[in-house]
């Protein structure tokens, strides 16, 4: 079932208001531009399975060193897997809605949040 069209300029509206409000949740969350690449995963796996085996001979060995080292190749190989590619990763997130839109918000119009606020307020005093 299609929404309203109110339905959907409140959406619009809750949306907009997300992405100029929590820039922290909309950048972890949201569109990223530096996800780990294939390669990246690819040869983080094969030196997290060659640490593994170092890991394991230098238990089989007893020699605390080569398990050691097999440890930290283990632990480069995770970090090297998830870490972002080489393309152009942006600290400021960045939102879907170009910056004109049907009417710019001025500081005196309350937002949609605001006028929830407001709402809910008037509606707990009357009770």
């Amino acid at each position: 079932m299609p929404l309203s069209e109110q339905e959907q300029r409140l959406l619009d509206e809750m949306e907009r208001n997300l992405y100029r409000n929590d820039a922290d949740f909309v950048s972890t969350v949201g569109n990223r531009k530096g996800r780990p690449s294939y390669r990246n995963i690819a040869i983080g796996c094969v030196i997290t399975i060659v640490g593994a085996g170092a890991l394991i001979a230098g238990v089989i060995l007893q020699q605390p060193i080569i398990g050691i080292i097999g440890f930290a190749a283990m632990l480069a190989g995770v970090m090297f897997a998830i870490s972002p590619g080489k393309g152009e990763a942006t600290s400021e997130p960045q939102s879907p809605f170009p910056a004109s839109g049907k009417r710019s918000q001025s500081a005196a119009s309350p937002s949609f949040m605001d006028r929830m606020n407001h709402r809910w307020d008037k509606r707990q005093d009357e009770n």
